[in-house]
């Protein structure tokens, strides 16, 4: 019997003693202040967030690719149909076609339709966004896209040039000159072929576009003295290869050619002599 009361007394203080919370009010306060400052960022954040509006840029709804019909708000099934369309042969050239093909609701049509774009006709008017300009009589609409003016130098173009290439939007654009600065200069239009994600007419547009000049002003980067930083930022490298060449140079003191890397696994071989451009041994 006094051992079970012994028992029942150790479990009461145990509780008790267990439920006090001993942080001193100094400590408890510091920590408080901190969590408030963390949370109040985190809300600024949700706000941003929540207030942020979407941007839609004129686009070609010929060329349009599924992440950016995700991004417009289409549908799967919107976007396969306007894919059947175009594999026909056909071009959509009038905002009616758009809605025709794509069976797009008219709430989504009526926030897109002031940016649609067709071949020779400009839609998207800052002074009147919900008017439609077009160019051309609908007798003189394209059915390819038909470039006119004289080939521009890739390396001497401005956002704005490459955004008038159907299928290159402002987000593409910014790639290509992001990928210029790196390498100091494109050497050849096949460098287009590059960008993955870019659709084929995007890419055949641009090659149609511009030109090469023959004052490309590339940054070299030598294979035996860059560091494995400097290799591995080379866009035409990545870490592996990086590490690969200072293992090769490192065992047979010197890299002497391309030759020498194209053993290196994962070296893009069908690139070679565009790589070869940008080296020096």
């Amino acid at each position: 019997m006094v051992l079970f009361i012994f028992i029942i007394l150790f479990q009461g203080f145990y509780f008790i003693f267990s439920s006090i919370d001993f942080t001193s009010d100094a400590t408890k306060s510091k920590e408080e202040k901190e969590w408030l400052a963390l949370q109040s960022q985190i809300d600024a954040l949700k706000a941003k967030k929540y207030n942020h509006r979407d941007t839609v840029y004129p686009f070609n709804p010929n060329y349009i690719s599924d992440y950016k019909g995700y991004v417009l708000g289409l549908s799967i099934k919107e976007i396969d149909r306007i894919r059947a369309y175009r594999e026909t042969g056909k071009y959509i050239n009038s905002v009616e076609d758009f809605k025709k093909v794509s069976g797009v609701h008219d709430t989504l049509l009526a926030k897109l339709s002031p940016y649609l774009k067709f071949h020779g006709t400009t839609v998207y008017n800052k002074k009147n966004e919900g008017s439609i300009k077009d160019d051309t009589s609908q007798s003189q609409k394209f059915d390819k896209p038909v470039y006119v003016s004289k080939q521009l130098d890739i390396n001497q173009a401005l956002e704005e040039d490459l955004i008038k290439v159907y299928g290159i939007g402002p987000h593409y654009a910014k790639a290509i000159l992001r990928r210029r600065s790196a390498l100091g200069a494109f050497v050849s239009m096949d460098q287009m072929d590059d960008f993955t994600e870019f659709s084929m007419e995007a890419k055949t547009g641009l090659k149609q576009r511009f030109k090469i000049s023959n004052s490309a002003d590339v940054i070299k980067i030598n294979v035996n003295t860059s560091s494995l930083l400097q290799l591995s930022r080379f866009p035409y490298f990545n870490r592996e290869i990086a590490r690969s060449i200072i293992t090769e140079r490192s065992m047979n003191g010197k890299v002497s050619n391309i030759s020498n890397l194209l053993k290196i696994s994962g070296f893009t071989v069908d690139k070679e002599k565009i790589i070869t451009l940008y080296l020096e041994f």
